[in-house]
């Protein structure tokens, strides 16, 4: 894996920025939400839930859309566009004084859906050697936003209240918006042709290849959402640890998962490298969801089963997006990173519903033995497909005929 260039290196660190700038202010609701919205006068559970919710079903609706947008008219207006959105979203949920007000404000959230335009943004300014790198740079980014969220939500909502937050999150929008204006490179952009509609999307993502990589970031955030239902729960029951002490459990765990992929980054330059290094991730979360459900009352087994699911994690948050950005038709790429997002959200709307069922039936421990029995289904995904995915990589010709619209759609990679 070559350095990053100059270019590279300053298109990588400011898109972290403003992709970690907008999941920040989505994350800072969430370690206090739940609580507060119980004292809004048309306050349900079925509200709260919805509240939570809708935001993500907004995103599985429109990120292909927006995907398929940014190939039409370039990846900064569609971005600028969700953005804006995303702000008023947050401005509305902050003056609403109901919970079907932060209902509306959290849908019109949800409508901002920039993550696969962003992506496909990263990986237009990015040489095909460096993408892991930077998806990588991104994804250490994100978890950074998330564990700041963590630690800061319950102080600044004691500040300004839950309507202070969601003020936060427009400002922080707005933030990034000048961000990807200011310093964000432009890449010169490959014109999606006018025959690529929704038909050359749809042939696209019935391609084998890009089933098993959309169908891995579901499992991912299935499995991560489910657990963050149990982890709480097992941090405060069983170890007797404050939610206000519980950075001092993510802060290192993050921090080796950070150390994990830097070593590991240089080994994701060729496809099958990457394949085998998601099949070795997808064990060692397993293993490690088992951990939390084997060895909840020992913070030594815990720590450890933490620090291999984040690690797994994040390497997956790396590798996966990369491959599909390879694999993708380059006219293309805006749609394939937005199916991909698509899947993600899907799988984090399923994970919750799947970890609050099995919270009810199994408890805690019940979980993580269900997430960890989810990864029995995943594996083979991965297995069989790898070597299809590996097969067509290495061959350009077969891989084009299996995307029929790949031949209308070539065009070189701006950033090579």
């Amino acid at each position: 894996m070559s350095a990053l260039s100059p270019l590279e290196r300053r298109s990588a660190l400011t898109l972290a920025c403003v992709i970690s700038l907008r999941l920040f202010g989505l994350f800072l609701i969430m370690p206090v939400f739940s609580v507060y919205a119980k004292a809004l006068p048309d306050s349900t559970p079925l509200l709260i839930g919805l509240a939570l919710g809708v935001y993500g079903l907004g995103q599985m609706c429109l990120q292909i859309p927006l995907g398929l947008l940014s190939d039409r008219i370039g990846r900064k207006p569609a971005i600028s566009m969700g953005l804006a959105v995303f702000a008023l979203g947050g401005l509305v949920a902050a003056m609403s004084h109901t919970l079907m007000g932060i209902v509306i404000g959290r849908a019109l959230q949800g409508m901002g859906a920039v993550a696969g335009a962003g992506t496909a943004l990263a990986a237009d300014l990015t040489r095909e050697e460096n993408r892991s790198k930077v998806m990588g740079i991104i994804g250490v980014s994100i978890g950074m936003a998330f564990l700041l969220a963590l630690i800061l939500g319950p102080p600044l909502e004691a500040v300004d209240g839950l309507s202070g937050l969601f003020a936060a999150t427009s400002i922080l929008a707005l933030l990034a918006l000048a961000l990807l204006w200011l310093i964000v490179p432009t890449p010169e952009r490959v014109r999606a042709p006018a025959a690529s509609g929704f038909g050359s999307v749809l042939a696209m993502l019935r391609d084998s290849r890009m089933l098993v990589l959309n169908g891995s970031v579901f499992f991912l955030h299935l499995l991560l959402t489910a657990s963050f239902v149990g982890l709480p729960l097992l941090l405060v029951d069983k170890l007797h640890l404050p939610v206000s002490r519980h950075w001092e459990l993510y802060l290192p765990v993050m921090v080796i998962a950070a150390f994990v992929m830097g070593a590991s980054l240089h080994r994701m330059k060729e496809i099958a490298q990457s394949l085998r290094i998601v099949t070795v991730c997808i064990v060692v979360i397993g293993l490690a969801l088992l951990g939390f459900a084997l060895g909840g009352d020992h913070i030594a087994l815990l720590g450890v089963a933490a620090a291999m699911f984040f690690s797994g994690f994040n390497l997956l948050e790396a590798a996966l997006p990369s491959l599909v950005s390879r694999l993708a038709p380059a006219a293309l790429r805006g749609a394939a990173m937005g199916a991909y997002s698509t899947s993600q959200f899907l799988g984090a709307f399923v994970g919750g519903a799947v970890g609050g069922i099995a919270l009810g039936r199994l408890g805690t421990a019940g979980v993580f033995a269900c997430a960890a029995a989810l990864t029995l289904l995943w594996l083979p995904l991965v297995v069989l497909g790898a070597r299809r995915i590996a097969t067509a990589a290495a061959t350009p010709a077969e891989a084009s005929s299996r995307l029929p619209m790949a031949a209308d759609c070539k065009g070189a990679d701006p950033a090579q």
